[in-house]
This record gives C-alpha cells, sequence and structure tokens, in this order.
C-alpha cells in the first residue's frame, strides 16, 4: 500500500445524514457522513464514518477514504472508452467526451469526477440515486477502465 500525502488531496462531503436509534427515552441521533477525496492526478478514493457529532463523523470518512484510493486511468482530458457498471440497485453510465465538453455529470457523481481530475467526460445516472451506492458504482467504473 502507498502512502500519501494528506495535503495533495482535497476532500468533499458528498451527503451527511442523521440516523436514529429507538431507546426507551426517546431517540438517539447519530451521524453519517460520506466524503469523496482525490488529487486531481488520477488518484480518488470514498470514505464512510459514523458518529455522535458531525465533524467526528467527517474526520471518521476522510480517514477511511484513504483506505480506499484507486488509480484511475486518464487519457488525455478524458476516458478511454465508454463503460457501464452496476453496484446495487445503482448503475452508471461513463462515456469519453471531446475536448472542451466538461464535466457533464450530476449528484454524487461529479464530485467523484472531478476530484479524480477527469476534466471531459459525459455520464448518466441510472436506477437508485443513493449517494453512497452511486460513488460505489462511480469509484468501481474508473477502477475498470482499461
Amino acid at each position: 500500500m502507498e502512502k500519501y500525502n494528506r495535503e495533495d488531496f482535497e476532500e468533499v462531503i458528498v451527503n451527511i445524514g442523521r440516523v436514529a436509534k429507538v431507546v426507551k427515552g426517546g431517540r438517539r441521533f447519530r451521524f453519517t457522513a460520506l466524503v469523496v477525496i482525490g488529487d486531481k492526478n488520477g488518484h480518488v478514493g470514498y470514505g464512510f464514518g459514523k458518529a455522535k457529532e458531525v465533524p467526528d463523523a467527517i474526520k471518521k470518512a476522510v480517514d477511511d477514504a484513504f483506505k480506499n484510493i484507486i488509480n484511475v486511468k486518464i487519457k488525455g482530458s478524458t476516458i478511454s472508452h465508454d463503460i457501464e457498471v452496476k453496484f446495487n440497485s445503482s448503475r452508471i453510465l461513463l462515456k469519453p467526451a471531446s475536448e472542451g465538453t466538461g464535466i457533464i455529470a450530476g449528484g454524487a457523481t461529479r464530485p467523484v469526477i472531478e476530484l479524480a481530475g477527469i476534466k471531459d467526460i459525459l455520464t448518466k445516472s441510472l436506477g437508485s440515486n443513493n449517494a453512497g451506492n452511486v460513488v460505489r458504482a462511480t469509484i468501481k467504473a474508473l477502477s475498470m477502465l482499461k
């Protein structure tokens, strides 16, 4: 496992959720955080953290993200070929785009693509738009590029 310099990476908080555990005295709230990190140079990762407070959940998510970094093969400013990947009920379709197109992506896909360092790409999210599954599907697709 390579050691990454944390200063080179940017982080984007994709989703913060409040989850409740119902106990005899009422509800106990905790927070979940989904964070994507990347150096805009072909390295991207995601992490998921849970804690009683939001900042703690984010910190845990960032620590988790550094354990899940993948290498993305970028061809010029785009990707080399079309790819469609399914993760649970989320499907993601990634297509290479000509220079100057920009990032055509929405929702949870955009931060992953931006932090990977891809400048021109067409994406479509199909099926479930659950942020966690969309991020995982996108990262799985990027890791499968030849």
